[in-house]
C-alpha cells in the first residue's frame, strides 16, 4: 500500500510549512485555508481516522488536543478558535490519516456545515 500524503510530509518527502513538531506530532499550514489561521495537526503515527483509533491510542489522542492548545497560543488566537476532526467520507475526511483542523483568526459561524 502506498503511503498517504501526511506520512510523506512527516518524512520530509513532501514540503509543508511546519509550525510545530515534536517526537509524536506535526503541525503545518493547510494548503487550502478556510480561515485566516488554518493549521493541520497530525500524529506522526499513521492512524486512518478517529474510528480506527483504539484504547491504545488514548494518550496520543489527548496529546493531539494539548498540541492544538499550544499551537493556538503560538498563533495568538486569544479570542478563540475551532478544532475539527472530519471522520469518514460523509464527515468530509479527504486524507485518511487522522488529523485535526485548527481554525481561527476571525469569528466562525455556527452551524459549520
Amino acid at each position: 500500500m502506498e503511503e498517504c500524503i501526511f506520512c510523506k510530509i512527516v518524512k520530509g518527502e513532501i514540503p509543508a510549512k511546519r509550525i510545530y513538531e515534536d517526537e509524536d506530532y506535526l503541525a503545518f499550514h493547510d494548503i487550502n485555508p478556510q480561515a485566516p489561521v488554518h493549521v493541520l495537526i497530525i500524529p506522526k503515527k499513521h492512524i486512518e481516522s478517529l474510528n480506527a483509533a483504539g484504547e491504545e491510542h488514548r494518550a496520543l489522542l489527548g496529546g493531539l488536543l494539548l498540541v492544538a492548545k499550544k499551537v493556538a497560543a503560538e498563533m495568538n488566537l486569544k479570542k478563540g478558535y475551532r478544532l475539527v476532526i472530519n471522520t469518514g467520507p460523509d464527515g468530509g475526511q479527504e486524507v485518511f490519516h487522522l488529523h485535526l483542523h485548527l481554525l481561527g483568526g476571525r469569528a466562525l459561524a455556527w452551524p459549520p456545515g
